[in-house]
């Protein structure tokens, strides 16, 4: 009929965030004809994953700010790899390890680890928190895709993190890694806790375990000290990333501070590696800021900074400066098993997050 409207298709989160994907594994120059990062994301998501954007999620989840379930990171290695990876949720489903069951046989998955800790991190009864079990897809160019298993150490509640953090250290053969890592990172009473804890599932001889603790109003020489249990950790570099991104020493009194330790089997209980994550979008007034401020990180590292230009394109096409929290955070990776800078961008899939007014003086306002 002349001049009758023609009904917009409503976008799918997958067709949302899957589009968002291909174009970013395409801007740091994967092979366009891959699509095994496509197939595992609409295997993630679900059913979920056919849910339109335009209504309000029906599965609140806190991988991003705006709930949704998918979080996009590019990893600058200093072995000058782009490793491209999503961290997501599978929501809604009524057993989070459905996902893992359905691709552990074609890609090869190591599950022995997760089945040790699994009746910690993974209780039937009363859950707490704001997860239960997230994954991370990770895709470099010509190799097979590799997934990691994020669980929460405060699934049984607060006041059990130390406990099964310990508990799982035992049975991964890394029990005398605990007191170290409380020494150095948990000093400050309930001011640092444990977040995470993850599992990569792979048989790699370099395959982790990571443990994550949160400072909440931090001084940069927190960060240091965290750092000090890992071999070859400058202090300098920590000091710099923060005053470059987080525009000083502290306190971060924004999101927290995050410190990582990575553990491999053969080392007992000294890390291989220390990261660092600055929550950069709650210490920027907008994204036109957060990526000035990733620019100069990475200058300093001889990455090259057009590359972080097309990543934010692939992403998204909205002006920097309309909003705040496009980049989420940004991590500084120091020690025997790679060292570089992560940056991590937000889908932003159902809402955009205001900018914050400019600082004024120096001072934000």
């Amino acid at each position: 009929m002349v001049g009758a409207s023609v009904p917009m298709v409503e976008l799918s989160m997958y067709s949302h965030a899957g589009g968002q994907l291909d174009r970013l594994c395409q801007a740091v120059g994967f092979d366009p004809e891959e699509r095994r990062h496509l197939d595992l994301l609409r295997l993630l998501l679900g059913e979920s994953g056919e849910l339109t954007v335009d209504a309000p999620a029906q599965f609140p989840c806190n991988v991003a700010d705006d709930t949704t379930p998918v979080e996009f990171s590019v990893a600058f290695d200093a072995n000058g790899e782009c490793v491209v990876r999503v961290l997501g949720e599978t929501v809604g489903a009524p057993d989070p390890r459905e996902f893992l069951a359905r691709v552990a046989g074609e890609y090869g998955l190591v599950t022995d680890r997760l089945d040790a800790v699994a009746d910690l991190f993974l209780p039937h009864d009363e859950r707490r928190g704001p997860f239960t079990l997230w994954y991370s897809l990770i895709f470099r160019n010509g190799s097979a895709p590799k997934i990691k298993v994020y669980l929460n150490p405060q699934i049984s509640g607060p006041t059990m993190a130390d406990s099964l953090v310990s508990e799982g250290f035992r049975r991964l053969n890394l029990g005398e890694a605990f007191d170290p890592v409380v020494e150095h990172a948990l000093r400050r009473g309930e001011s640092d806790n444990f977040t995470f804890f993850a599992l990569d599932l792979d048989d790699d001889p370099l395959s982790r375990v990571k443990v994550y603790v949160s400072h909440d109003a931090a001084e940069a020489e927190d960060a240091v000290r965290a750092a000090e249990l890992v071999p070859g950790a400058d202090p300098m570099l920590i000091r710099e990333f923060l005053a470059v991104l987080g525009g000083g020493k502290g306190p971060f009194e924004g999101r927290p501070l995050v410190s990582s330790y990575s553990f491999v089997e053969g080392m007992g209980g000294t890390p291989g590696n220390y990261s660092l994550y600055l929550p950069i979008r709650s210490y920027v007034p907008d994204d036109e800021i957060a990526r000035a401020r990733v620019h100069a990180i990475l200058a300093q590292y001889d990455f090259d900074p057009t590359q972080l230009d097309k990543a934010l394109a692939a992403v998204s096409e909205r002006p920097l400066r309309d909003g705040v929290g496009l980049i989420a955070h940004v991590s500084l990776r120091m020690g025997e098993f790679g060292s570089g800078i992560t940056v991590y961008l937000s889908s932003e899939a159902y809402a955009v997050a205001p900018p914050r007014k400019r600082p004024v003086l120096g001072r934000m306002t």
